[in-house]
């Protein structure tokens, strides 16, 4: 029976007019407080959500970039004078010649001795035919 009684208690903290004569009326400034209030939350967190799917956007863009540079690169290394057949897993030595050309030998700088052109870097040519730059 207390239980009940407590828990008509609980709910009547709740409603939106006063439940007995001797209680305060609510007026309309307090009603517009509360809504202002919970408006006022809302946009803070919908305004939290929007900042932060922003920033995973721009983080995409980014990624976004750098993948297509590095599909440009494939692209132009594979356009590259090369007199062998490329494959997966080579590693290839870029060098340029006098007249700005480039291209690919098999030969390594330390295999040359002396390099007829001048050393670019080497790359060794993925299973996916890009190219990854390898650290001398």
């Amino acid at each position: 029976m207390k239980d009940q009684q407590e828990t008509k208690e609980q709910q009547k903290a709740f409603l939106p007019y006063p439940s007995k004569t001797l209680d305060p009326p609510f007026s309309i400034t307090d009603k517009v407080k509360e809504i202002e209030n919970a408006d006022l939350w809302i946009q803070n967190s919908v305004n939290q959500k929007l900042n932060l799917i922003l920033e995973e956007i721009r983080r995409l863009q980014e990624k976004a970039k750098e993948i297509i540079e590095k599909a440009k690169e494939d692209s132009q290394l594979h356009r590259v004078q090369c007199n062998f057949e490329k494959k997966p897993g080579m590693i290839l030595h870029l060098y340029q010649r006098e007249n700005s050309v480039l291209y690919f030998s098999l030969l390594s700088p330390e295999e040359w001795g002396t390099p007829p052109h001048k050393y670019l870097g080497s790359y060794r040519l993925n299973f996916d035919m890009s190219f990854e730059k390898i650290k001398d």
